[in-house]
Order: structure tokens, then sequence, then C-alpha cells
């Protein structure tokens, strides 16, 4: 497949949160910047733009970036969303799935090649396998919805030839850079766009003694857990005042 307009919609995964480049828009690279590299490689017209913010639930991410793509005439467009709405203690997956369904449906309408993604397995994630039950009801949907409005998925819940110390990032929420780098070929992959994209080096993960471990827990439950608990209390977002990061279809270098 060649493309020349591709959109990229959702959330913290999408805008490439746990994949740091200070050159970039948000300070952010991510899967979706890595797809767009290779794209451009196969189109010297290619343009590549990223409506995703951190911390939005599939609701928002339908009702700010769904029109805003279509609006740019994108020939391919990802989507990722709910799972900021599963880790919610109460979600409706029945309606989240029905406006999904619309939402993708609109995409497709379009013109536009649509890919969606399932979410990752939480089983593999001691932090959050408590919603495991849920997720595996909304990746059913997404299966669905995908069928029935003729997009591609991108199946993360299969994928677990991964460990999470060396895909995710320190929070153990957003992927590092090896686990942005393994969803791009996982895209590219499935798209049948060929890529000369290749694992990344996992970095050697210090053994650690119980003790020493259970200090590590704590020092990320001060970092990372508590705020993001008093963000759920107050009503806040990681996303409050960020904008796009690439707001409209552009080169990329």
């Amino acid at each position: 497949m060649s493309f020349h307009r591709y959109v990229a919609l959702g959330d913290s995964f999408t805008e490439g949160v746990g994949d740091a480049d200070p050159t970039r828009p948000n300070g952010w690279r991510g899967w979706a910047d890595r797809v767009a590299e290779v794209l451009a490689t196969r189109s010297p017209d290619f343009g590549y733009a990223n409506l995703a913010i951190r911390g939005r639930k599939l609701p928002a991410i339908i009702d700010e970036q769904v029109d805003a793509a279509v609006a740019l005439e994108p020939d391919l467009v990802t989507i990722h969303g709910g799972g900021n709405d599963v880790l919610r203690p109460k979600v409706d997956l029945d309606g989240l799935a029905a406006s999904y369904d619309e939402a993708v449906g609109r995409l497709a309408a379009s013109g536009a090649h649509v890919v969606m993604f399932t979410i990752a397995d939480p089983g593999l994630n001691p932090v959050i396998k408590v919603i495991r039950g849920r997720t595996a009801i909304f990746n059913e949907w997404v299966r669905e919805i995908a069928e029935n409005r003729g997009a591609t998925v991108v199946d993360m819940w299969r994928m677990r030839d991964w460990k999470v110390s060396e895909v995710m990032d320190d929070d153990r929420l957003h992927l590092n850079p090896v686990g942005h780098n393994a969803i791009a070929m996982a895209v590219l992959d499935t798209l049948g766009v060929p890529h000369d994209l290749a694992p990344l080096a996992v970095p050697a993960a210090p053994v650690l003694a119980r003790r020493a471990q259970r200090q590590a827990d704590l020092a990320w439950a001060r970092a990372h857990l508590v705020p993001w608990v008093q963000r759920r209390i107050t009503g806040r977002s990681s996303g409050d005042g960020v904008l796009p990061k690439r707001p409209g279809l552009t080169p990329i270098r």
C-alpha cells in the first residue's frame, strides 16, 4: 500500500508519550511518527498530522479529533482509544462501542483506510491487571467494528511475546522507545508496507533484591501513581492545556 495523507488520532499512546525526543513537537516521537517516517520514503508528496492528546478518553477523541481528521482528507487514519476509559471505575462498554462504531464509519466513509487497535493485555502488567475482563470485552467490540467497517486491526491483545519491563517507560503505563518501535513495525507489517525497521536493543534491567524492589515500587507510586490518582479525584487530565503536536498535514523529517 502507498499512502500520501496520514492522520493519527488518539491519546498518549499515539501522541508518543514515553518515547522522548526534545526536537519533536510536544517533546515526543512515538510509533506514529516512526510509521510516518517510513511512509514518507514511499511518497514524495507525503503529509502527516497527529491530533492525539494524552489523557483523552474515547468520547473526547471522537468529539475533538474525528471531524478535524475528515477535514484533512486523509487516505490513511489510525485511531486508538478506550485505554483511559477502561481504567475508570465505571464505564459503559456497549455505549462506548456504539459511539466508536459511528466514528469509524465516518472515517471510512471519507475514503480513508482506517487502522484500529485492540488494547494490550493488562494481565501482563501487575499495575493494571484488574481491568483485564473489561479490556477483553472492549477489544471484541473493536474487532467487530473493524470487520463491519472494513478497517484494519493491529491486535495488541495478542502481542504477548514481550516483557513489560522491556517495553514500558518508568511510569509503567506508557511505552518506551523499544515499545513504540515495536508498534510501528506491527502497524507497517499489518498494512503490508515494506520497511527496514528492526527491534531496538533492550536495555539491561537491574536485578533487585526484594527490599530494593519494594523501595523502587514506593518511588514509582510517589512519582506516578499518586499524581494519577489526584488527577482522577480533582477531575483534571494530563492533557489539560496540551495541543495536538501536528494539527495539519505537513512533511515529516
